[in-house]
């Protein structure tokens, strides 16, 4: 309790500091303004900080986690992009202090009256931050309340040497990191099953992540998911929020049931759950195997529940496919099996912030994993990592929207 109270403690400090550091922009740019507007403005900045205090502190003393979807999502996300507009006001403050800093030193070795002139440098860059913090603020606002459900399909054709001619132009759609504990509603969701489904796809991958924290977030939506149709089958696998490993639980039983109502929660649904094994796909006398993994990751911070060499014990066939939610073991382990010809992996979300416009591919992801958005190959091999179809954390996405894969593989 001691440790909770020191970082609520430093977490107050923290945001009263950026706060009152930023508010001198606030006064600056409405120094010359009636003293109405000033009240107001200031009125204003100070009460969202109360807001802002109260949010988080609600997480804990009023049960925050159980009020509606709806308001928590505005109200975190409102919190995470006004403080993200504030950082680049911090910026220009931070310009003005160390040139006002520079003139005073110079000012100590020249006389009286020979420093450099003040130019209104101050007024000028406080305006300044303010105008260029209204761009991550509407960009994130827009995140929350558009961005989190613009529901984008990602078309990507493959072609294998091998691919039996029976599985040519065999169509998949692959989904990620549903994160279902995040939605608000349903409402959002039967837009996206609906485009789902028009694709008439083959088959249907889910790549892990299907709720946040425990089991329960998802039995509201296990009719809805039911009602996506795949014409050979639904297959999935598990990511590392499936476990139940970031819950609080009262014994080693509880989180052993959590994890048995969340399979059993997949096979309502129709998803053929994959544990570590293989199963063969066949069409017309001829057969590829799809493989399916628990959650591995090269990354210190995921603990990895996999089994590759026990899933791909025996298995034979001219294509595998292979479900893993983790893209870093592709590289660590994946690779060195080099008859898996496809990956398929999510996690990354592709950070739900970046830009992806024309030529232009960037998002903070890219500094976590080498492989986090879109089709990657290395030899003959390749591996897609879907950009997420939920959120977590900040609830929206900027630049990088949900993703609904359609991939058709193609005999070269």
């Amino acid at each position: 309790m001691r440790r909770f109270a020191i970082g609520y403690i430093i977490f107050t400090v923290f945001v009263l500091a950026i706060d009152t550091y930023v508010f001198q922009a606030v006064r600056t740019a409405v120094r010359d303004s009636s003293d109405l507007t000033k009240k107001i403005t200031y009125a204003v900045y100070w009460g969202f900080t109360i807001f802002a205090l109260l949010s988080v502190y609600s997480t804990i003393f009023f049960q925050l986690h159980d009020w509606p979807k709806g308001l928590r999502n505005v109200m975190m996300g409102s919190i995470t992009v006004v403080y993200s507009a504030k950082l680049f006001v911090i910026v220009f403050l931070l310009i003005d202090d160390i040139q006002r800093f520079f003139r005073w030193v110079f000012s100590l070795f020249t006389p009286a009256g020979e420093g450099p002139e003040s130019i209104g440098r101050a007024k000028f860059l406080s305006q300044a931050g303010l105008l260029v913090a209204t761009f991550p603020l509407v960009a994130g606002l827009w995140g929350v309340l558009k961005g989190a459900h613009d529901y984008k399909i990602h078309r990507v054709k493959v072609k294998l040497a091998n691919l039996p001619a029976a599985f040519h132009g065999l169509k998949i759609v692959q989904l990620s990191d549903i994160h279902s504990g995040s939605f608000p509603s349903q409402e959002p969701l039967k837009k996206a099953i609906s485009m789902i489904n028009a694709e008439q796809p083959d088959l249907i991958f889910f790549t892990g992540d299907l709720v946040n924290n425990v089991a329960e977030e998802v039995l509201p939506f296990v009719p809805l998911f039911s009602q996506m149709k795949a014409k050979i089958g639904k297959y999935s696998v598990f990511g590392n929020h499936d476990y139940g490993d970031y819950a609080q639980w009262n014994s080693a039983q509880e989180k052993v049931a959590n994890l048995n109502t969340l399979k059993k929660a997949h096979a309502d649904m129709g998803w053929r759950l994959l544990w570590d094994e293989h199963v063969y796909l066949e069409k017309d006398g001829e057969k590829i195997a799809l493989i399916g993994i628990q959650n591995s990751s090269a990354k210190n911070s995921f603990k990895t529940y996999g089994d590759l060499d026990k899933a791909c014990l025996g298995c034979e066939a001219p294509v595998k496919l292979l479900l893993s939610h983790d893209p870093s073991f592709w590289d660590a382990k994946i690779r060195s099996k080099e008859d898996i010809d496809i990956t398929f992996a999510g996690h990354t979300h592709g950070a739900q912030l970046g830009i992806e416009m024309g030529g232009i591919r960037w998002s903070p992801a890219q500094y976590i994993y080498e492989q986090w958005a879109g089709l990657y190959q290395k030899g003959k091999q390749y591996i897609y990592v879907n950009r997420g179809f939920g959120y977590l954390g900040f609830p929206g996405r900027v630049g990088i929207l949900p993703e609904i894969t359609v991939m058709e593989l193609e005999k070269a």
